[in-house]
Parts: C-alpha cells; structure tokens; sequence
C-alpha cells in the first residue's frame, strides 16, 4: 500500500483521483482550503479508514511539512483554477499558485518524494502552432491580462518542478490538462459544460462568449485520472512534460446546441461579447488541442470517451443533484 497526498483533493478532479487510488488499496490524505474545492466531493469517504483530510492552505510550510513526512508521494492539484475565479482574484491566483508549489517542492525534495505537477493548456498561452507539443514555444500576452498571470504562475510552477529533478535529483513529473470534465465539476467559476447544462436544465439562456466559433478539447475525468496514476507510478516520467487531453475539437456554439438537443431544452442561446462578460483587457484563443502522441506512445492513450458520454454523465450527474 502506498500512502499518497493530494493537495486540492476536495476538488473535482482530486475527488475523483481519490476514488481511483481507493480502490487500488492506497491510503490518501487530502488538503484542501476549500476555497475552490467543496466537502459534498469528499464527505463519501468519511468512513474509509485509509483517508483523511485537513482543511488548510499549501502555503502553510508546518502543516504541509508534516503532511508530505507521512505520505510517500504527493499528487498537487491545489491552484487557482477557472476563468472568472482567476480574473476576479489575481492576487489570489499568483500566490497560491507560486508560493504552493515553493512549498510543496521544496518539502517534498528533502525526502526525495515524487510530486505529480498539475499543470494546464493554458501554459501555452497565446501559441498558433496546432495542435500543441510538449516541445512547442509558449506565448502569453500582455502582464495587464490577469489570464496571463495563472498562465505565467503555472508555468513558473513547471519552471520549479524541472529544477528540483535537474538540480537536486528530487522526482517530478509534469502534466498538462486540457479540459477536464465530467460529474462533481462545478460551473461556479466559468468552466464551461457545467455551466451550460445548468442553464438548459433551468431552461435559462445559454449564455456563449465570443461568436461561438473557438473550439475547445473536452476529455473526461475517468480517462485523465487514470493517466495522472500511471505517469507517478512510471520511474521514467521523472522531468518529463505530458499533456493530457483528448485532441477531438468542438466549437463552444456546437456544445451549446448539443447540451440543448440532449436535455430537451427550452433554453434558447444567447451571445454575449467577451468585453461585455470580462471587460476590456480580456483575450481568448480560438483553438486548444493537444498533440497527445507523447502520451500515447508511453501509456497507449486511447479509447476515449468522447463528447457524447461526457455530456451525458454530467448531465445525469447534474440531474441527480439538483432533484
């Protein structure tokens, strides 16, 4: 049995990682503020003897240097995350983002204790180089666009992990999401598909940013859990750069019309200007793929759920919450 940490584990995607290291016979301690993550994702593992959760900051240096003493690896998936959580809230953002990751290489590499780095597409910033590599330059806009800053943040993150295993043979690994989804995910923050579905369950206006036109990845959370496990269970992932994400595109108007057509409902779309919904500063890409082959040829990263199935356990998902 290896004892694991997972730091951000009352979110959405550490919630779901949790119930896969479970069944594996793992023990899991979780820390999490809470700020982003919620107690409904763990409250299912209360009476599970092998896990255990502490509600506090990755900035706090005692509490996290006791914590990575008793596991044996630490999966951190603690950081600022979602569109309008990173644009209300940069301070925010950049401090937990670059002063967690400080704190959690810097006490797990006295002990020489794997980190699995959760990363982002949006790293890749403002890049037309499609689809995106691993090996690909990075290209982010102006410092007046708080977007850049959770970009900037993680990359520096990616930046300090690579070090560590450089400089001080501490075992690191780094992984890029690529809209992630599936149930658990909230739309409180701006992600997307949770969004969407909430407001045609509501029958409410779907409300798309833009014309609708940018196309993003969606791949879901079962399929990017197990991928995240196998890649800190792999010795030779060690310094390495992966994305994870299913390279198949939608364009965000085609997902508006789709969740309508497959909740039966009323909601009519709605289209509002990115500057009117964000302000003036605001920038978005048109296309976010992954060049997923890297992946690929180390774990065979195939047979995908695809859009349908997504949707459709979100929905049901969804559904069963608000009943």
């Amino acid at each position: 049995m290896t004892s694991y940490l997972i730091t951000g584990g009352a979110g959405f995607i550490g919630s779901h990682l949790t119930d896969e290291l479970l069944s594996r016979g793992h023990a899991v301690a979780v820390v999490d503020d809470l700020s982003t993550g919620s107690m409904r994702n763990i409250d299912r593992f209360k009476d599970e003897k092998r896990y255990s959760y502490t509600i506090g900051s990755v900035t706090d240096v005692p509490l996290m240097t006791e914590v990575i003493d008793r596991c044996d690896a630490v999966f951190h998936l603690a950081a600022a995350v979602g569109v309008e959580l990173i644009f209300q809230n940069p301070i925010h953002t950049i401090q937990t983002n670059i002063r967690g990751g400080e704190v959690i290489f810097e006490q797990a590499a006295r002990k020489k204790k794997k980190v699995f780095l959760a990363s982002t597409s949006e790293v890749y910033g403002k890049g037309e180089t499609i689809p995106f590599s691993e090996t690909g330059n990075l290209l982010f806009g102006p410092t007046t666009c708080p977007r850049w800053a959770y970009a900037c943040s993680k990359a520096i993150d990616e930046f300090l992990a690579i070090a560590y295993w450089k400089e001080q043979s501490a075992p690191t690994v780094i992984a890029r999401f690529f809209n992630t989804v599936g149930p658990r995910q909230s739309g409180q923050y701006g992600m997307v598909i949770p969004r969407f579905i909430r407001q045609a369950l509501a029958g409410e206006p779907i409300t798309v940013y833009g014309d609708g036109g940018q196309t993003r990845c969606f791949g879901h959370v079962t399929d990017v859990v197990g991928a995240v496990i196998e890649l800190m269970e792999r010795p030779d992932t060690n310094g390495e750069v992966y994305n994870i994400g299913n390279d198949q595109e939608i364009s965000i108007l085609d997902l508006a019309t789709k969740i309508i057509a497959m909740t039966g409902s009323s909601s009519q779309i709605k289209m509002i200007e990115f500057e009117e919904a964000f302000g003036p500063d605001f920038e978005d890409m048109k296309r976010r793929v992954p060049d997923a082959s890297k992946l690929k040829e180390l774990i065979g990263w195939d047979n995908l759920r695809g859009i349908d199935e997504i949707l459709s356990s979100t929905i049901d998902w969804m559904k069963q919450e608000e009943a």
